[in-house]
């Protein structure tokens, strides 16, 4: 199956929720890849470094809907002096003035409890956070899991591949060979797809884990943006009028985008209604929460209206990058964020083939509220 960027429309709504103008949901697809390849190498091409983790897509497996729980906010009560953290030997050098920083000195798995909170309430302030020379790919995928699942439930995705037995773990996979690139410019000028993940959930994620496994030498960096910043950067005015808004975030793109590939829906999508500013629990910060992968349209707003707000939205969010951050993987790597005050892209920007293979962990925070 050749790479393909699937624009389309919404597919059938729920009963509660009725979509009336939907817009396109943009998805870059991987191309099909080589389990046997991928496993054993070629003359070209090394084996995976980390096999198990080759995606899987079982169609027999199917999810009940997401019900809702109880969320607790680890960065609500940490200590703010990050003592259990950050040690005399570590570093902190941010990435930019506005957001982001690289640590090193900790190893991740070596945190306790008050560490991970502590870790929680750091990302929540610094957006996005970096750690090198991390010993995650060692651990067994049970205990990865286990270390993620103290920041909240663990999200399973109703479209992407999985490690056999391990659906909580979300796959980034572009195998060697992939074509994706060359095939994508075929038809468009860039890749970049701002997004924050499956904000169309009715508790979408918080702090978030993702990791490297196997990385192409240059390329396929990760952009992320300060939503919070982006907030404080509008006019007084033009922020107390968002306030009280909402807006429409679906899933059903998703899915219909999955199927029209030949993909699996492993549960059924849904639709939810989230405020356009919403508050971060720990820090009390106002965020912009709109994407314009997921978010549909705002409501009580006519079509025109919706989507001229949205656009200066997304285009305010794409533009600003003295708030952005550009992070570059390398093995070894692991990034953590808050979902709640960050968007990102993924950059498909490498054309020689190499393999691309990172792991996501998503635990779910609170419902979203302004």
């Amino acid at each position: 199956m050749s790479a393909t960027l699937v624009e389309t429309s919404s597919a059938s709504q729920p009963e509660s929720l009725t979509l009336t103008h939907v817009g396109a949901y943009k998805e870059i697809a991987a191309t099909s890849f080589s389990e046997d390849d991928e496993r054993k190498g070629t003359e070209t091409a090394p084996p995976a470094s980390y096999p198990h983790y080759l995606p899987i897509w079982d169609e027999k497996t199917k999810y009940e809907p997401l019900k809702p729980f109880e969320h607790v906010e680890h960065g609500k009560e940490a200590d703010p002096t990050f003592q259990d953290l950050l040690k005399p030997s570590s570093n902190v050098a941010d990435l930019t003035a506005s957001i982001g920083a690289e640590i090193t000195g900790v190893q991740l798995t070596s945190l306790d409890n008050a560490g991970k909170d502590q870790l929680a309430l750091l990302v929540a302030h610094k957006k996005v956070v970096v750690f090198r020379d991390q010993d995650f790919t060692k651990l067994p995928i049970h205990d990865a899991l286990d270390w993620g699942r103290y920041f909240g439930r663990l999200h399973i995705h109703p479209t992407s591949g999985a490690p056999a037995g391990y659906p909580e773990v979300h796959l980034v996979h572009r195998g060697n060979g992939d074509t994706t690139a060359q095939e994508l410019f075929q038809t468009r000028t860039n890749s970049v797809a701002w997004h924050s993940d499956v904000t169309y959930e009715n508790q979408p994620p918080g702090t978030t884990i993702l990791y490297a496994l196997d990385v192409p030498p240059s390329g396929g960096d990760t952009l992320f943006v300060n939503m919070a910043a982006a907030y404080r950067r509008l006019s007084p005015a033009f922020r107390e009028r968002l306030h009280g808004l909402k807006a429409v975030h679906s899933g059903h793109e998703q899915a219909e985008s999955a199927l029209a590939r030949g993909g699996i829906v492993r549960r059924e999508p849904v639709s939810s209604i989230h405020p356009i500013v919403r508050t971060h629990p720990a820090t009390g910060e106002k965020a912009l929460f709109v994407n314009s992968q997921f978010t549909r349209y705002i409501v009580g707003y006519k079509k025109e209206e919706s989507d001229a707000l949205l656009k200066f939205l997304y285009d305010h969010i794409a533009l600003s990058q003295d708030l952005q951050a550009r992070v570059k993987w390398a093995p070894g790597t692991v990034v953590v964020w808050d979902n709640r005050v960050t968007a990102h892209s993924a950059i498909l920007d490498w054309e020689t083939g190499a393999r691309r293979h990172l792991a996501r962990i998503t635990p779910q925070a609170e419902q979203p509220t302004e």
